[in-house]
């Protein structure tokens, strides 16, 4: 019996703005199997938590694991080795920053996912799109202007997406990824940062073709998730059945109030923005990339109180690119400077849990859930900090049930 019992645990889980009183979680093989002050296991290791808290595994819904470099459309020429060599790198640095689930939202592929389950990868458990769908000249099209070439990029590992355009196509590859273990469906349905020949307000792809996507990913009893930056763009989206909403950064509180009527999930990602803006240039990004950063920087904080305003559920997202990743924690604290700390946390666990069809099994800690579990040395509702940097303030990461990293003696 492989059994761990954490006694005198502080729960932070989002649902309250302190920690809970001190219960015992008990842990026995991959799931939790009892929460309560008096729970006890005869036999089982024990961890005395008294001047800790636990919190659930985080979870990063808007990753790029393939990702290995900044300019993405030089990461989707490199070889498929090198690019999961890269990726198994960042897998373990997400892990090792507490993120034991991540959705994947352009890139990963069931390879990659099959790598985790076999345990050949330290990494987080992933929720992946296989490769977003964008339209000829939108967010995937990393050619340029002066290159007429069809799209082959989509055929290596390291391309975010693939091309497709019309109805036929849309609803023919959405069928395709779904067929290659993708569990959502994620298109481009705006003008984006780091591609070349779509500025911010580009609409991507038609209504009938949006709409094809939404009805495939029903189908499969799934849903789909957008790139989306500005209100008209969100709003079309919305009223074409999309449930996840990305980036939302020029969102307005009418869009928001529909889309939190219609149940739709947004997903910021503040935290790139500032990377892009900051380092974009020295890692490779285009001049024209880092300069349309600022139309939808500015905005992200305004974004937030807007969404929250209209009762807009907000997953965490961080979409980081190359070296960038290091800062995918760094999405805690921009956050916290307009929402309550345990929101926050919230987003990366209940909220997580329940994007990524989960809801019960992660982001919580209950009978029945995963043992996805962190121990932190400081309280991060009365400093989000600690959540930041590499994992420093983390004194066990246990995933499934086992230890990961284990600071702390039994």
């Amino acid at each position: 019996m492989n059994a761990v019992v954490f006694r005198n645990a502080r729960i932070i889980d989002g649902k309250a703005d302190r920690p809970r009183d001190p219960v015992n979680v008990i842990v026995e093989e991959t799931q939790i199997r009892e929460v309560g002050p008096h729970a006890h296991m005869s036999g089982a290791a024990e961890i005395d938590l008294k001047g800790h808290y636990l919190l659930p595994g985080l979870i990063d819904c808007h990753v790029h694991i393939v990702a290995g470099v900044a300019n993405l459309g030089l990461n989707a020429t490199f070889p498929d080795s090198l690019v999961m060599a890269r990726s198994m790198r960042i897998q373990n640095g997400m892990l090792m920053r507490g993120f034991t689930t991540v959705r994947d939202v352009g890139g990963a592929d069931l390879g990659q996912l099959r790598a985790w389950e076999e345990g050949l990868v330290q990494g987080p458990r992933l929720v992946i799109s296989g490769k977003a769908l964008s339209q000829t000249g939108g967010h995937c099209d990393f050619r340029g202007p002066f290159n007429p070439w069809p799209d082959h990029y989509w055929q290596r590992l390291g391309a975010l997406g693939r091309t497709c355009d019309g109805v036929a196509e849309m609803r023919r590859f959405a069928r395709e990824e779904i067929k290659a273990g993708a569990q959502f469906i994620k298109v481009m349905a705006n003008g984006g940062v780091a591609s070349p020949t779509d500025p911010i307000h580009f609409l991507g792809f038609s209504r009938e073709e949006l709409k094809v996507a939404v009805e495939e990913a029903a189908n499969a009893g799934t849903y789909v998730s957008a790139h989306l930056y500005t209100d008209d763009a969100i709003r079309r989206a919305v009223e074409c059945g999309i449930h996840s909403l990305e980036h939302c950064n020029l969102i307005g509180p009418e869009t928001a109030a529909f889309a939190a009527q219609m149940g739709a999930v947004a997903v910021p990602t503040l935290v790139v923005y500032d990377k892009i803006a900051e380092i974009g240039l020295e890692l490779g990004m285009g001049a024209a990339a880092v300069a349309k950063v600022e139309a939808v920087r500015k905005a992200g904080m305004e974004s937030l109180s807007i969404m929250r305003n209209a009762g807009l559920s907000m997953a965490y997202g961080s979409d980081l690119l190359g070296p960038m990743h290091t800062h995918q924690s760094e999405e805690f604290v921009l956050r916290s400077r307009v929402m309550p700390a345990h929101e926050v946390i919230a987003s990366a666990t209940s909220i997580g849990a329940r994007l990524c069809g989960m809801e019960g099994k992660l982001g919580t800690i209950a009978p029945g859930a995963f043992a996805d579990l962190l121990v932190l040395d400081a309280d991060p509702l009365q400093d989000m900090s600690v959540l930041t940097g590499q994992g420093q303030h983390m004194k066990v990461i246990m995933q499934n049930g086992t230890f990961v990293k284990n600071q702390l003696t039994t």
